[in-house]
């Protein structure tokens, strides 16, 4: 593993809570963030930032995330990345490690988690832990 390690959504919720520095970066696409919603971060004070390491169409352009994020996030802050099953995430991890940023932790299960037996998703993941969330 190249970058920080991988976190579950609740121990992600601890870090945002306990480090004042520490940043969400939601790597979905502006279709998830808007359709499925986005992680609620307002009980702590902050707000996710919202940073598609793909767009809808199109593979991942790992050097514009990482230049999307680093106008954003400083040298040496704590990023949690999200996406919505822990998969992209943990790329957008390697990405910014690379690049010198970070400490960046994945989150295991992303916002939706993976699929289950029926082929759907939800039974994992942010929102079904019961961390806040919201509909843009």
């Amino acid at each position: 593993m190249s970058y920080a390690g991988d976190l579950t959504p609740t121990q992600a919720w601890e870090l945002l809570s306990s480090d004042a520095d520490a940043v969400l970066v939601d790597v979905r696409t502006q279709a998830e963030w808007v359709f499925v919603g986005v992680p609620d971060l307002s009980p702590i004070g902050k707000r996710a930032v919202l940073a598609e390491w793909s767009t809808l169409g199109a593979g991942p352009d790992p050097g514009a995330f990482v230049q999307a994020v680093s106008e954003q996030v400083d040298p040496g802050t704590p990023v949690v990345l999200l996406c919505r099953s822990g998969h992209r995430s943990a790329a957008a991890a390697h990405a910014l490690t690379a690049a010198g940023l970070g400490p960046a932790y994945n989150v295991t299960d992303g916002f939706e988690g993976p699929l289950d037996a029926e082929g759907h998703r939800g039974a994992r993941g942010w929102r079904a832990d019961g961390l806040p969330w919201r509909q843009q």
